[in-house]
């Protein structure tokens, strides 16, 4: 009922029904709801709405209505609900205005050979104007863009394909700009990243090599474990680095075996539960019930990602001093959680969080592509890595 009242206040509120019909139809194929009323109840019978329903995907069709006899253009959209297809929308519009026009343009051209000619002489004259005027310009524009004026943006006046070949000048320009943009605030990152441990360890490494702080022997320690620490970071950025070139050039490759995912996950926590007790975290294991069966995949890359997201944890949400962890199987599937009692993520940067060297608001230290690595190396798994 709330699909059907649903579709029902669509197709009433539709503003293109005087251009085209727009059809809600049901898993049988029946149509439920029509823009036009006349239809409802009807089974069309064409091939895209089977076609959507298998493939899950926008299926289009240009032939004749089974039922009327009429050529029509339409598309048909599938609508899922739990990953099941529960029906379809479907946009439908008439050919027989267009033939009609067809027909008429013939018989005009028959009956008028003669001015065929002076027609011919001056549609080439029109077309000189405007296709060899807006190619220069885009000629030029793309010359601008090859010369390093990336984001020049042209006046698109064209609705043919040279207006689509603008369209894409246009945006193949803003998104040689982001990137431009993202490389330059990566750089900037890095370089305040790889400063600011770089200090801290010549700044120690000085006191201890001129002081000696052989009377304060905690002062030396602190010393110690402030270069090891910063060590740490510099090496794990590092590594983060080679991996993203790695996947930049088609190098990233998994050593394929059997692991046990249970087992990685453990290690990892056991890495990291002492160093997050030392900073006020606590770390929290559940584990599932029962033991987990061996899974295809790379020991080393998943253990990576474990390590990867735990730190991340407890950059973005140690302030919440508790983190969960748990693993276990559902249906066919072994799930990971790892979960964060901070102040999360704003909303509005979740669909971007795994692009590489997005940092959003965080003033979290870190390169921004850790999670991109996550990603990546789990989707070579044929798994799925989500955060919420």
């Amino acid at each position: 009922p709330e699909f059907y009242q649903s579709a029902y206040n669509f197709a009433q509120e539709f503003s293109e029904r005087d251009r085209m019909e727009l059809q809600f139809i049901g898993s049988s194929g029946k149509i439920l709801v029509s823009s036009y009323g006349l239809t409802a109840g009807m089974s069309p019978g064409t091939p895209d709405i089977y076609a959507a329903f298998q493939s899950r995907q926008i299926e289009p069709f240009r032939g004749v209505d089974p039922n009327t006899g009429e050529h029509i253009m339409s598309v048909c959209a599938p609508l899922l609900l739990d990953d099941q297809v529960v029906g379809a929308m479907r946009y439908v519009t008439s050919m027989s205005a267009v033939q009609r026009e067809l027909l008429i343009t013939v018989a005009i051209a028959v009956g008028l050979l003669a001015a065929c000619t002076a027609m011919v002489y001056v549609s080439n004259m029109v077309f000189i104007n405007n296709v060899v005027e807006p190619v220069a310009e885009v000629t030029e524009t793309a010359k601008r863009i090859a010369g390093g004026s990336y984001g020049t943006q042209m006046e698109n006046h064209y609705r043919d394909e040279i207006g689509q070949l603008i369209d894409a000048i246009n945006n193949m320009s803003s998104q040689i700009s982001k990137s431009e943009k993202i490389k330059s605030e990566f750089i900037s990152s890095v370089s305040h990243e790889l400063r600011t441990p770089l200090t801290a360890i010549n700044g120690w490494g000085e006191t201890i090599l001129e002081d000696g702080l052989t009377d304060d022997p905690e002062q030396l320690r602190r010393g110690i474990r402030v270069i090891v620490n910063e060590s740490r970071r510099l090496s794990n950025m590092v590594e983060e680095l080679l991996e993203f070139s790695k996947m930049e050039d088609g190098r990233f490759t998994l050593q394929i075996e059997d692991v046990d995912l249970q087992a990685e996950l453990e290690d990892a926590i056991f890495t990291y539960q002492e160093l997050f007790r030392q900073d006020g975290i606590a770390l929290e294991y559940h584990p599932g019930d029962g033991d987990l069966p061996l899974i295809r995949g790379d020991s080393e890359r998943l253990k990576q990602v474990f390590c990867n997201v735990l730190d991340n944890a407890a950059k973005h949400g140690g302030a919440g001093r508790r983190i969960m962890a748990s693993i276990d199987q559902e249906g066919s599937v072994q799930v990971v959680r790892v979960r964060d009692y901070g102040p999360g993520i704003p909303e509005e940067e979740l669909p971007f969080v795994k692009q590489k060297f997005y940092k959003g608001t965080s003033r979290a230290r870190g390169s921004g592509i850790g999670l991109a690595v996550c990603d990546e190396i789990i989707g070579l798994h044929g798994g799925t890595f989500s955060i919420g």
